[in-house]
């Protein structure tokens, strides 16, 4: 999170949010293994590996909710205008796409009920899909599952290393 304001406030990256995904992903998995990790020190007896899996999610479940909600409050009150600038990039696209007569016709080709359907009444239905994606919430849901998932495959990955490197 301070990493990401950061980023933000000193307007190093502009745009690019991919350095902060990938550090996103670093962190998750340190949370992990050091989380693990003192688990196993701590432990008197062998466990089984999938109490090593499920020690390992409860660092990563915490993290994910966080940065979840931190990514919530992020673009919903500090920095709306990335989400604002993401829908006018698409609503461009679009309007380009659809002002190209070539791809018009592939546009109504593409859905029979594009065939009935006027210019404005396409991009009207086709710009809902990007004003969607690109809210706050939306935003802290993908960012949550996305999260849990990786969680669970870095508990697995990480218990593996430790059963068959560290801990042997």
């Amino acid at each position: 999170m301070i990493i990401r304001l950061a980023f933000y406030f000193t307007g190093i990256l502009g745009q690019n949010i991919l350095p902060s995904v990938m550090i996103n992903i670093l962190c998750i998995l340190l949370a992990i293994a050091v989380g693990l990790y003192k688990q196993k020190r701590s432990e008197t007896e062998a466990g089984s590996m999938l109490q090593d899996i499920k020690n390992g999610m409860t660092a990563g479940v915490p993290y994910a909710i966080l940065v979840a909600v931190f990514l919530y409050f992020f673009y919903e009150k500090i920095d709306p205008a990335y989400n604002q600038h993401q829908i006018a990039e698409a609503e461009a696209l679009i309007a380009k796409n659809l002002d190209d007569p070539k791809s018009f016709a592939e546009i109504k080709a593409s859905n029979p009920d594009f065939e009935v359907m006027t210019r404005d009444q396409i991009y009207d239905l086709m710009v809902q899909s990007p004003r969607a994606v690109f809210k706050a919430s939306t935003t802290m849901t993908i960012t949550m599952l996305a999260l849990l998932i990786l969680g669970t495959m870095n508990s697995i990955f990480v218990t593996i290393v430790y059963r068959k490197i560290v801990f042997k």
